[in-house]
C-alpha cells in the first residue's frame, strides 16, 4: 500500500494558523486511534520494525530510538496514534499541577524557508488531574511506545515555590510514566531558566530527588536543558546531575537565538525549534557525551528532520532522539524514514545494533 503524499496535505494545513492546524491534526489522530482497524492501517504504512533498532535505556527496552518530543501532545490525547505511527517513545506535556491557558495567541509562527518554528506557548495544558485518567488508561493498556511525562511549574507559582509544583507532579503522575522529565529550560515561562543556575539547580535537585527517593525511587528522572547555556554552564549542570544521581538529560529545549534566520517571523518572541538549532544541540550532546565518557544517557532534540540529522545526534552521543518541528514539515512518515535510514547506515557499516552508532563520532 502506497503512503499518502504529505505535501498536498501540508499545503492545506499551512493555510491555517499554526496552532489551529496543530489542534486539527491532534483531533484527527485521536479519532483515528479510537478504532483498531485504523491503528493497524497506520502501523502498516508507517511503522518500521526491526530488532536491530532496539536498545535498552534507563533499564527498559525501547523498540527504536525515534520518539516524539514534549510539546506535541501536551495532554496525552494521541499517544496511541503516535505509537501506531512507529514512535519508539512519546514524551507528553509539559504538564502543570493546575490547568492553564498559556500565553495569548498567536503564539506559534512558521518559518518555512528555515525549516523552523517559533513558539511562546507558555505551557498551555489541562492540568495533571485531567491528564491522569488518560495516562492511567495507557498504563492499563500500554502501547508499544515508551511513555515519558514532561513536568513544569505553573505560571503563577513563584520561582521560590517552584519545587512544590514539581513535587506535586511527581506524586500525581509517576504511576503512569516510564520516565519523567523535569523541564527547567522553557524560555516561555518567566524566570524558569533561572533555576538552571548552579546554586538554584543544586537546591532544586536536592529537594526533588529527595522526594523521588521517598515516592518512586526507581523512576528514571531526566533534566531538560537549554541550548543557550555556555559549555561551562553545561558543565555546572552536569555536576548537579551527577551530585543528585539523575538518570539522564534531554538536550535541548528551544533557543532564543535568531542567528541566520530568513523567515519574516524571525523577530517574534519565543523559543526557536527546527533545523537552525540542529548544530548547537548536537554540539551540546557531543560535549555532554565527552564530559561523561558516555555514562549519562542523552535524548537528543533539535532539528531532527531526517535520517541524516538523527544519525548526527546519535553519533555525537544521543541514545535516543526526538522529533517535533520535523513532523510539521515532513509529515507522519518522518519516524519511519529515520528508522529506515538508520538501518541502511547499519547495513553499510555491517553493524547489528543501533547502539553501536552511539558516540561513534564524539
Amino acid at each position: 500500500m502506497q503512503r499518502p503524499d504529505y505535501r498536498r496535505l501540508r499545503s492545506l494545513f499551512f493555510r491555517l494558523d499554526p496552532e489551529t492546524a496543530h489542534n486539527l491534526t491532534l483531533r484527527l489522530l485521536a479519532l483515528a486511534a479510537r478504532f483498531s482497524p485504523t491503528r493497524r492501517w497506520m502501523a502498516h504504512l508507517f511503522d518500521c520494525r526491526d530488532p536491530r533498532l532496539k536498545s535498552e535505556v534507563f533499564g527498559m527496552r525501547f523498540r527504536n530510538p525515534v520518539g516524539i518530543a514534549a510539546g506535541y501532545d501536551k495532554n496525552a490525547i494521541v499517544v496511541r496514534a503516535l505509537a501506531a505511527l512507529g514512535a519508539g517513545h512519546v514524551e507528553v506535556g509539559t504538564m502543570t499541577p493546575l490547568p492553564q491557558r498559556g500565553n495569548a495567541r498567536p503564539r506559534i509562527f512558521r518559518l518555512p524557508g528555515d525549516g523552523a518554528l517559533i513558539n511562546r506557548m507558555g505551557f498551555p495544558n489541562a492540568g495533571a488531574a485531567a491528564a491522569a485518567p488518560r495516562l492511567a488508561l495507557l498504563r492499563a493498556h500500554p502501547t508499544a511506545a515508551r511513555l515519558g511525562v514532561n513536568i513544569g511549574k505553573g505560571r503563577d507559582t513563584l520561582l521560590e515555590d517552584a519545587l512544590s509544583d514539581y513535587r506535586e507532579m511527581l506524586r500525581k503522575l509517576h504511576p503512569y510514566a516510564d520516565y519523567l522529565v523535569v523541564n527547567l529550560s522553557s524560555p516561555n515561562t518567566p524566570g524558569l531558566r533561572g533555576l538552571q543556575a548552579p546554586v538554584a539547580l543544586e537546591g532544586f535537585l536536592a529537594g526533588f530527588m529527595e522526594n523521588r527517593a521517598k515516592v518512586c525511587p526507581r523512576m528514571p528522572v531526566l533534566l531538560k536543558i537549554a541550548p543557550d547555556l555556555s559549555l561551562e554552564e553545561v558543565d555546572d549542570v552536569l555536576m548537579a546531575i551527577s551530585n543528585h544521581s539523575l538518570s539522564g538529560v534531554v538536550a535541548t529545549n528551544t533557543t532564543l537565538s535568531r542567528e541566520g534566520l530568513r523567515g519574516a517571523a524571525h523577530a517574534e518572541a519565543g523559543g526557536l525549534s527546527g533545523a537552525p538549532m540542529s548544530a548547537r544541540s548536537t554540539e551540546i550532546i557531543r560535549h555532554i557525551y565527552r564530559r561523561t565518557s558516555g555514562a549519562l544517557p542523552i535524548i537528543g532534540v533539535g532539528g531532527v528532520d531526517s535520517a541524516a540529522a538523527a544519525l548526527e545526534k546519535i553519533r555525537a552521543g544521543a541514545v535516543l532522539v526526538q522529533v517535533y518541528t520535523g513532523l510539521v514539515y515532513n509529515g507522519p512518515g518522518l519516524v519511519r524514514d529515520i528508522n529506515v535510514g538508520l538501518l541502511r547506515e547499519m547495513d553499510t557499516l555491517g553493524i547489528e545494533s543501533v547502539t553501536a552508532l552511539v558516540g561513534s563520532a564524539a
